[in-house]
Order: C-alpha cells, then structure tokens, then sequence
C-alpha cells in the first residue's frame, strides 16, 4: 500500500517586524528648531520630543517624561472624570531657561487644537518638565471653557500640583494675591489666564475648598461645567449646598484666620505630603547620579571629570532665573 505523501513543516526565521517610523512633529506655537522624536509612552497617547542642542540633560528629561507620562494622563482623566486624548510634546529651553521657569504652552484648549505641547527642560529635576505637562495638559481636557480665563488657569495650576508633589512651588500666586489687596476674584472670573492676582485668589480658595473635604476631582468637573463665565462662588454653592453669596465671606474668613498666613498656594494645607521624603522620580535620578558617579570612579576619572559629569547631571548652574510664558506664567518680583 502506497503511502500518501507527508507535508513538511520547515522551520523558518520569523521575519522581524518592521520598525516603526518616528511620528511627524506637529506644528509647535513658538518652538521652530529641530524635534528629535525620543519616544512614546506605552499607551501609545503621548509622543516626546526634544530639542537634540540641548545634549543629555534634556534627553535626561525626555525619558523621565516617557516613562512617567502615562501616570500623569491617568491621574488627569481621573481629576476631570473623561478620558482625554493624544497628544506631542517638546521639550526645549522656553524662554532661555532650563531650570523649568520657562514655563509650558501650548495653543488649543482642547485635544484637536491643542495638543502640541511646549514645555521647559528642567535639568536633573525631571518632576518640574512632568509638572508642567500636566499643566497644559489639563486644560486639553477643559475642553475649550476655561484655559483663557482666571478659574481655568487655577486649576490647572492645582493641577499640576497634584501630579507632581508641587514641584513648581516657585510659580505659588496665592502669597502675591495677599500681597496686593486680597482683591475679590471669588465673585467674579478674570477674562485672563495671565493675572497673576486673580490665578493666586483662585489657587487659596481652590486650597480652602479642598481642606472642606471636596476633593480636586469634584471641583474640576463643576468648574468645566459653568464654563469661562462661572464664579468660584458658584462651585462653592454647587459643593456645598450654601448660598454662593456665603462664599467670599466664608473664605476671607478663612484666610484672615491663618496662623501663618498665605505663604504658599497651599495655604489650608489640603494637599497631603509624600508618604516618602522622596518622590518615585527623585529616587530614579539619585540612583542614575550614583551609577553614574560609581562608574567614572571605576574607569579612572580625574576629580574634575567628576565634578563636570556630577553638574550635568544635576543641572546645578547657581539660582533659578525667572522666566515667563504664554499659558503657565512663573510670578515676577514684586516692589517692596
């Protein structure tokens, strides 16, 4: 009996998947260098760029932000109970600075117009670079209502803050507000996102809010709701079932009341402090610092070497310059 023929099954190489091309960088409202395209996150909804003239300390940025952006996307879709969509950034010297104080920008209010984001590099302290992501980010999901006006601009501020453990303490308004009178941005919504008295009236009552038990992912939402002509007041009464006119009177109350007075935008302390005495992020860099000194100890380096490759790593070039940009604006000195 003749038997049939038998297939045969060679084994043969699986073919490599094709590399993926780097993404097209979009167009960017101020930055017009070069975008070296570093990466993605692994949800595939935030693509970083760099600008290559700044060397490893931006890079350094760009890969902390690829691996810490999901968790920010996460916690901004949670503040604002939506999920939001994808977006670019580039990571860059915004205003000459590369300490953060550039600030971040972007043009949109919403994820089809304004998701090319601009932000500062922060050498050796890549927590301000994911700050100020969140920042811009948040007011993608705002969806077009509040990022140009004073209550917008608050709580994008809060925020970033609450991502990121307030590692833009330097861009704190609430003290400047006092400052200047305590003028009453509660009852009213400046038509500005560049107000630096109305943003820091915001961030305290944003903080007295939060210490009442109203947590952020509550005051975001009814802020979205009433859109760039609803009041503070008016999220106070929807919060806590008072009259809106209560709410100036309650909160100036509130502040008169402080024993140290406003000396942050934290003032009532709402915002918990880290479990740990160092971030997840702060840990990472001081391992990569240690690896990184522990390995031109081993190859022989001279002192100076070392101190050089010690200052690259932690941006340590003197005080931090103001600087100012578009959207999120560091405060500038004030007159004695």
């Amino acid at each position: 009996m003749q038997r049939s023929a038998l297939r045969t099954h060679p084994i043969r190489a699986v073919p490599s998947a094709p590399a993926h091309a780097a993404p097209p960088a979009p167009a960017w409202p101020s930055y017009t260098g070069v975008s070296q395209f570093v990466g993605s996150t692994q949800s595939g909804r935030l693509n970083v760029f760099v600008d290559p003239s700044l060397g490893q300390p931006a890079r350094q940025n760009a890969q902390d932000l690829i691996a810490d952006g999901d968790r920010i996307i996460t916690a901004n879709d949670a503040l604002f109970g939506t999920v939001g969509g994808s977006v670019s950034v580039i990571i860059f010297a915004l205003n000459g600075a590369t300490d953060g104080t550039g600030g971040a920008d972007h043009n949109g209010c919403d994820y089809v117009n304004g998701g090319a984001i601009e932000v500062c590099a922060s050498f050796g302290d890549s927590a301000r670079v994911s700050a100020l992501f969140e920042a811009e980010l948040s007011e993608c999901s705002m969806g077009g209502n509040l990022c140009g006006v004073s209550t917008g601009e608050a709580l994008s501020r809060w925020c970033a803050s609450s991502t990121s453990n307030n590692a833009l303490a330097d861009f704190a308004t609430a003290p400047g507000w006092v400052q200047d009178g305590m003028v009453n941005w509660v009852d009213q919504t400046r038509p500005t996102d560049q107000d630096l008295d109305s943003t820091g009236c915001g961030m305290a009552f944003i903080s007295w809010l939060m210490s009442l038990g109203h947590p952020l992912s509550d005051i975001a939402p009814e802020l979205v709701a009433l859109g760039e002509n609803g009041t503070l007041a008016q999220v106070y009464a929807a919060l806590t079932g008072d009259a809106a006119g209560n709410a100036w009177r309650n909160f100036i109350a509130a502040v008169r009341a402080l024993p140290n007075g406003v000396t942050s935008d934290d003032p009532f302390g709402a915002q918990a402090p880290a479990v740990s005495g160092m971030e997840p992020m702060a840990m990472a860099q001081a391992a990569r610092a240690l690896s990184a000194l522990l390995a031109d100890i081993a190859a022989g380096k001279s002192e100076h070497e070392i101190l050089a490759s010690i200052r690259a790593m932690t941006g340590s070039a003197g005080a931090r310059a103001r600087g100012r940009s578009k959207r999120l604006l560091p405060p500038r000195a004030r007159a004695a």
